[in-house]
């Protein structure tokens, strides 16, 4: 199995490579058609393998880390090339995968063209080939992130994302998407600079920067003081990727300028790095700062919550010209504070919670960016106002099968019982009812009520979106002379999302098998 796991980061690294090679033809057409071909070839591939890997994994020891590879890779840094999957990353591993591949499907029927300035297609945007080899490097990245077991390993990997999605925003978005690519790269470097600070003097106290051996430690040998500034940088530096309020500015931006691609990649994998790494590095190995900067992350965590749900009240209403990639990526600072504040009790049940919420929030929102994309495709506009008009956008009687995807995808967000979004978030509240010992118990209550409310709040964005979208009288005049409803390779792509999203709403103990004992492991000092 380990080789499974060695062959799921090269197979990528070794499309994008090809991509360079003179390979494809010299006819810039038949070149993108092949280059797009190849990458949806590479990546099913690898979701395959990853299958593979949870097919064999084994599930009566998911607190074990398994498929590993471990050797000396720069033996003056004590760095070593570690590898490995448990119950805590395996599921991260397989949605990366799953949405790479639906990503893939998708562009290779629906390239985005990129927009020059004043919203005309750019004539002059790179070539296909180019939106391959940058995707399957970002393939890499992502699937690095969660399979790695070095700190400074995991630095590179948090690392290698950034480029190839600053291009896939500055040169296949559209609007402002250069001012939106580069705010990105600055919030992600500067943080990332802030956590390898974290790492490094970890890593000089320690002796080691293997985080297996870290963990097992459990902050023996770090003092007191060292915890707390480590776990401050690393928690600031993963915090910008969740994003965490108040460090969250830059994601409503790049939501609104990426091509729908990169935005299901960015709000299913890319914001699930930074909680991973709050699981993975911050509670294990740096435990004693973990719990004296934890009051302070739950308190950031529910002033997300209620800020990130009026945020997208303000955009739903009526003449507020909102724009609905605006709007969930805005959800998204809503969704990942439950996972933050779940993290933040210290507790086996919110740290389930928490990472039941991140695979939920790649699932639900993954498929949002995806029916919302084709709507702007549709619309030419993802403004909430053009859609609905005086009436309504009717999308129900228009387009009925995409108004049903999104209206399920829209309750799915706002927590329906049976379906993915419920379990989490109330897991993530149960933590904070009952924090951890030395925990404010009422200080974390506040915290619970307050999220407690922003269920609420969503609730009622949410269902304002889907009367003005879905709703209205199909005899009015339409932005569009015709609305074509949902098209095959539209289908293949968003259906599995839906399926997965029903699935994990009704057998929860699918996920939470997997990460329980992994938790208690990581809690206890495993």
């Amino acid at each position: 199995m380990n080789a499974v796991l060695i062959a799921l980061l090269v197979l990528p690294l070794l499309g994008a490579a090809l991509t360079l090679a003179p390979v494809f033809g010299p006819d810039r057409a038949v070149a993108g058609r092949r280059a797009l071909r190849l990458n949806t070839v590479v990546t099913g591939a690898v979701l395959v393998l990853a299958v593979v890997l949870a097919a064999g994994f084994d599930h009566d020891e998911p607190a074990r880390m398994q498929a590993t590879t471990d050797v000396s890779w720069i033996p003056a840094l004590h760095v070593r090339f570690h590898l490995g999957v448990d119950g805590v990353s395996l599921p991260l591993v397989v949605l990366t995968a799953l949405l790479t591949f639906l990503c893939a499907l998708y562009s290779e029927k629906r390239l985005p063209a990129g927009e020059a300035r004043g919203g005309a297609p750019d004539e002059h945007s790179p070539s296909a080939q180019a939106f391959v080899g940058l995707f399957l490097l970002l393939e890499v990245g992502m699937l690095a992130t969660f399979a790695v077991l070095d700190l400074l390993l995991f630095f590179l990997a948090f690392e290698i994302v950034l480029i190839p999605m600053y291009f896939l925003i500055a040169r296949w978005g559209s609007g402002a998407k250069v001012p939106a690519a580069n705010r990105f790269i600055l919030y992600t470097l500067l943080g990332s600079a802030v956590m390898l600070l974290g790492f490094l003097l970890v890593g000089s106290k320690a002796g080691t920067f293997d985080m297996q051996a870290l963990a097992a430690a459990h902050g023996s040998g770090l003092s007191h003081t060292t915890q707390v500034v480590a776990a401050l940088a690393i928690l600031v530096g993963l915090a910008v990727k969740a994003p965490a309020w108040p460090l969250h500015s830059w994601l409503p931006d790049a939501h609104t300028a990426a091509p729908t691609v990169g935005s299901v990649l960015l709000a299913g994998v890319l914001l699930k790095m930074g909680t991973y790494g709050l699981v993975r590095v911050l509670l294990p190995v740096v435990p004693d700062g973990a719990a004296t900067l934890a009051p302070y992350l739950g308190a950031f965590a529910a002033v997300g919550i209620v800020y990130g749900s009026l945020a997208c009240l303000a955009l739903a209403r009526p003449g507020a010209k909102g724009d609905l990639k605006r709007l969930i990526a805005y959800s998204s600072v809503g969704h990942m504070g439950f996972v933050l504040l779940g993290i933040a009790s210290l507790t086996p049940v919110g740290v389930n919670g928490a990472l039941f919420a991140n695979i939920a929030h790649g699932l639900i929102t993954g498929l949002l960016f995806f029916v919302v994309g084709a709507l702007k495709d549709r619309y030419g506009t993802a403004d909430l106002d053009t859609l609905s008009g005086t009436t309504g956008a009717a999308l129900y009687g228009r387009a009925p099968r995409l108004g049903v995807l999104l209206a399920f995808a829209a309750v799915a967000s706002l927590g329906l019982p049976g379906l993915a979004g419920f379990w989490g978030e109330l897991l993530a509240m149960f933590g904070a009812f009952d924090p951890a010992d030395g925990l404010s118990r009422p200080a974390f209550v506040t915290y619970m009520v307050l999220a407690g409310l922003g269920t609420l709040l969503t609730a009622a964005y949410l269902l304002i979106v889907v009367k003005r979208v879905c709703m209205g009288d199909p005899a009015q005049p339409a932005p569009v002379a015709e609305l074509a409803d949902l098209r095959p390779y539209e289908a293949v792509s968003w259906t599995p999302l839906a399926a997965l999203t029903l699935l994990a709403g009704l057998w929860p103990a699918l996920l939470l098998g997997l990460s329980d004992p992994a938790v208690k492991h990581l809690l206890g000092g495993g």
